[in-house]
């Protein structure tokens, strides 16, 4: 049976002056989140963007698809961070979406970095979110895949953006 699930917004005004808030997602966990064009364009100042949502998404959803995937390969991952950088630019001069780069480390004990990262490559280009995403969207993976003690060692920051 397919699963439906929604989420409403309401907008006011123009584009350039006008705002939105994203009233509610059917799970509940989402609520009252304000959008505008310039949290698009601009910074955020606090308010979110389609952009934001998609990288939320499509980290999530690509996060699963490598577990699922390190596992069927016998190596199941003890810890995965994935992050989404989602590109919004303007293309001829309009406004486009180009680029989601997915960027996983890991700890997986058993494996070795290049099998890594054809895994990473797989689950990119066949989660249900970068499948949408396919032929309008440039998709990319970037993997690291961390020994566990040294990953110990560098806790809290080694699993803080931006950490290395």
């Amino acid at each position: 049976m397919a699963q439906v699930r929604t989420a409403s917004v309401t907008w006011t005004g123009d584009l350039q002056t006008g705002s939105g808030m994203l009233n509610y997602v059917s799970s509940g966990v989402l609520a009252r989140l304000p959008v505008t064009w310039a949290s698009r364009t601009q910074e955020h100042n606090g308010k979110t963007s389609p952009e934001e949502l998609l990288a939320a998404a499509h980290s999530s959803c690509f996060s699963m698809a490598f577990s699922a995937r390190l596992a069927k390969n016998g190596t199941p991952a003890t810890k995965l961070d994935v992050t989404a950088e989602v590109q919004f630019e303007q293309v001829d001069g309009a406004w486009k979406v180009t680029r989601s780069t997915l960027k996983v480390r890991g700890i997986v004990p058993g494996i070795d970095q290049a099998t890594f990262a054809t895994i990473a490559e797989d689950a990119r280009d066949n989660c249900p979110i970068s499948k949408a995403l396919t032929g309008n969207v440039e998709l990319a993976v970037e993997t690291t895949l961390l020994d566990a003690a040294a990953a110990a060692a560098a806790e809290p920051r080694g699993w803080q953006e931006g950490a290395s």
